[in-house]
């Protein structure tokens, strides 16, 4: 192999390009590009995967290296992503100074998850002139990848006049793969933490969370370059993957779309590209904030990610449901507006169940971390709703130059994919929320832990509502006067500060989490065989029903949190008397209304005497003619 070739295989390792269909996916480097490149990737290749794990270095198939910045440069810090798309397992990386076989070792930041997709990162914060190898055990062998840092930048085609951002290659499951790890490094948290940022563009500027962060050697991410990227719920992941696409240089495509209505669900009929999309903007960074605070967000709102499953049409795809496509990533989109984003899976072990983590973005531009259970993700297979639940975004691929996204059977034959599946719309409510709990805890769990967890993420939701409620008032006080009400279903989705500062939503999610956890000791009950603490013996319904009540009373009644009152105090308040005020929290919502109020403070009572702002009576009549869709736990469709 030539010099020449070496360093062309370089390239495409580096960016997760490797073997593939270029001719129809990218066009070939260009002669700057090839020249300029800076990756290498040592030679060999591990035999078999019953081979044990030699100690010399390889390539082990299926697993893929990403380098960041795209031109390593001596004192820029410089980062590793490994990712494993075979099933090879990842273990902890190291770094050695030279060549393949060099024994000078670096200390270098390490990350590990543990997938789907198993990944690794490395990160040195000042490399110098000179090769770096990356060592990556595996069960399957030694994965080695040595990048050269020089003074030479590689800068990628200019793009076209109407373009946001130039296309190299579409995507495929390797650029999947490194989305995945890439969104769970972003939002990486201990479990014990309920991490919330004020806006996305917190996160994406902070260089240790982003394996991206100043990718393209532009200062894209720094404060006084980066837009304020303050996404919504229904925006936030189209930000997301555009953010990611526009730094590797991959294709982005979006769909304008129906809202739906109660008798049809939405439906997209225009797909548009950021390859059209470029509104005069100059400069690179500038055109990607202006094309995803304008472009992007005044085209796609929350309807767009239900289109229903059978469709070719839309920006995403239902997926099966199983192990391999609950994965960072995916969305969820609930029946009623709400969605949000895969960022982490947590394995079941002996003394907890399996989790999902996923973040959303609220009006007020904070985003933050949830984990999956009822109270979080409503579901509703009713065909009115359209196509709610999982989805994965189409993947976008280009030909002739040219991008399109796959169809529902393009998605099946491609290779990497295979994941399209309608399963979620035949199983009832009921049956989906116990079809992903048997996915994420397939082996008997302990009922009195699986019963906290499930009061913790109760509890999680509650204290988030505090912050909700701060803003409202801190609002008030900014502005005074009356925040105005929609009427009828808009009281649920509109636009200014009544979407930005009211809770229906909210509030809507939470009674409904307040009912799971009040009926989990019943339905735990039901089925008592599915129940067991290893070691122990089956109980009968009636014991294992009276325990778990009586773990509900003790556990709520020591849970508290404080919210502030309209004179300034602090009001304590326990998990068990926020479940007695269930109704309440019906009428909770209008940000015109006290802090007393909006945490349903019985009237005449000691807590209640500090308030002094009441909605007006003509919003409170109309939130009585609304309660019934509280009451039912369940919103009108829009």
């Amino acid at each position: 192999m030539s010099a020449r070739s070496r360093i062309t295989l370089g390239l495409l390792v580096a960016f997760g390009l490797g073997c593939g269909d270029r001719a129809k996916d990218a066009p070939p480097p260009s002669e700057s590009a090839t020249a300029t490149a800076t990756a290498t990737s040592t030679a060999g290749m591990v035999a078999s995967a019953d081979t044990p794990p030699p100690d010399v270095c390889g390539e082990v198939e299926g697993v893929d290296v990403h380098v960041s910045p795209r031109s390593p440069r001596p004192g820029v810090p410089l980062r590793w992503v490994s990712v494993s798309r075979s099933g090879a397992q990842l273990k902890p990386p190291k770094l050695v100074r030279g060549d393949a076989s060099a024994k000078r070792e670096v200390e270098v930041i390490t990350a590990l998850g543990h997938g789907p997709p198993s990944w690794v990162s490395a990160t040195l914060s000042m490399p110098v002139l000179g090769a770096y190898t990356l060592q990556v055990p595996t069960d399957r062998g030694l994965h080695c990848h040595t990048v050269e840092v020089t003074e030479e930048v590689s800068t990628r085609p200019k793009a076209p006049w109407s373009a946001v951002w130039p296309y190299e290659h579409g995507w495929d499951e390797r650029y999947e793969g490194l989305y995945g790890a890439w969104l769970e490094h972003l939002f990486d948290a201990p479990l014990s933490e309920q991490p919330v940022w004020k806006a996305l563009y917190e996160a994406l500027r902070d260089p240790k969370r982003n394996l991206l962060h100043n990718h393209l050697g532009l200062k894209e991410d720094d404060p006084e370059e980066a837009p304020n990227i303050e996404p919504d719920c229904a925006d936030l992941p189209y930000t997301l993957r555009a953010y990611f696409a526009y730094k590797l240089s991959l294709p982005f495509g979006y769909s304008r779309c129906t809202r739906g209505t109660s008798r049809s669900a939405p439906a997209c009929r225009r797909w548009s590209s950021s390859l059209t999309a470029n509104d005069g903007s100059t400069g690179s960074v500038r055109r990607l904030g202006n094309f995803l605070r304008v472009k992007l967000a005044n085209a796609v709102h929350s309807g767009t990610v239900r289109v229903r499953g059978e469709d070719d049409e839309g920006d995403y795809y239902p997926v099966k449901l199983d192990a391999t496509t609950l994965r960072p990533g995916t969305v969820f989109a609930d029946p009623y507006g709400h969605i949000l984003v895969l960022v982490k899976r947590v394995p079941q072990t002996e003394t907890s169940g399996g989790l999902l983590l996923a973040v959303d973005g609220q009006p007020d531009a904070t985003v933050s971390r949830r984990r999956f259970w009822r109270g979080n993700f409503l579901f509703d297979d009713d065909p009115v709703f359209g196509g709610p639940g999982f989805k994965r975004f189409r993947p976008v691929v280009l030909e002739e130059g040219k991008p399109r996204a796959l169809t529902n059977a393009e998605i099946m034959a491609r290779p990497g994919y295979g994941d399209y599946g309608l399963e979620q719309y035949g199983l009832g409510i009921d049956g989906f929320y116990e079809h992903i709990d048997t996915v994420l805890s397939p082996k008997p769990r302990d009922p009195k832990q699986a019963f906290l967890e499930t009061i913790t993420a109760l509890e999680e939701q509650v204290v988030r509502r505090v912050v909700s409620v701060d803003n409202g008032v801190a609002r008030k006080k900014e502005r005074r006067g009356i925040i105005d009400m929609p009427e009828g279903p808009e009281i649920f989705q509109t636009t200014g500060d009544w979407e930005d500062f009211s809770t229906p939503s909210r509030d809507m999610r939470l009674l409904i989490a307040m009912d799971v956890v009040l009926g989990w000791p019943s339905k735990a009950a039901a089925h008592p065989e599915r129940w067991v603490a290893p070691g122990e013996k089956p109980r009968d319904g009636a014991t294992l029903k009276a325990e778990l009540e009586a773990l509900l009373a003790a556990e709520t009644k020591k849970r508290t949190f404080s919210y502030t009152r309209s004179d300034g105090s602090a009001f304590t308040l326990s998990l068990a008397e926020v479940l007695d005020r269930r109704k309440g929290f019906e009428m909770a919502y209008n940000p015109n209304d006290c802090p007393e109020r909006r945490w349903a403070a019985p009237d005449e009572s000691p807590e209640a005497k500090t308030c002094r702002l009441h909605a007006p009576a003509g919003q409170r009549r109309r939130m009585t003619t609304y309660r019934p869709w509280f009451e039912k736990r369940q919103r009108p469709p829009q």
